[in-house]
């Protein structure tokens, strides 16, 4: 009895395991924002070295807000900082809840978390260290109801 309860228990655990791999991330990182209110001057800050410029991306923008955060978007300043210190600004919008007032994504109880498409099939022109700084752009300065959000970078298919 024993050796079987051992055995499902290695079983299921190998089987998550297995579970939460994923052959398509290349990078992914998500930071905590502050009490959940974003200051408009404290950008999130993301490192990652790209050594093949051959491979095509996308590129990913990471969001978990509140259930009562007060606004269905939020809008983004990203600037990309390329290996030889050009700089590249884009705004994003991310689209958080349905016009019905649901929010989308994944939720848990109050929670709601969401991958949002920046940049599809990119090939990086440079070989070497790229940074990503998030800033909130909206009207409301600190923002609240945002807890974290993070850069994903996977291989494209």
């Amino acid at each position: 009895m024993i050796k079987y309860n051992l055995e499902l228990i290695v079983f299921i655990v190998l089987s998550l395991t297995l579970a939460s791999c994923d052959p398509t991330r290349f990078y992914e990182e998500n930071k905590k924002i502050p009490k959940a209110e974003w200051d408009q001057n404290s950008p999130l800050l993301f490192q990652t070295i790209i050594a093949d410029t051959t491979i095509p991306y996308n590129v990913y923008i990471n969001v978990r807000n509140a259930g009562n955060y007060r606004f269905s978007n939020l809008y983004l300043f990203i600037n990309t900082v390329f290996p030889g210190g050009q700089i590249q600004r884009d705004t994003l919008e991310c689209t958080l809840a349905a016009p019905d007032g649901l929010w989308l994504g994944e939720g848990l109880g109050d929670i709601f978390s969401n991958k949002i498409l920046f940049k599809e099939n990119v090939k990086f022109p440079q070989s070497g260290e790229y940074r990503f700084e998030l800033f909130q752009a909206m009207r409301i300065n600190p923002l609240p109801g945002i807890f974290d959000a993070g850069i994903r970078i996977e291989k494209s298919k």
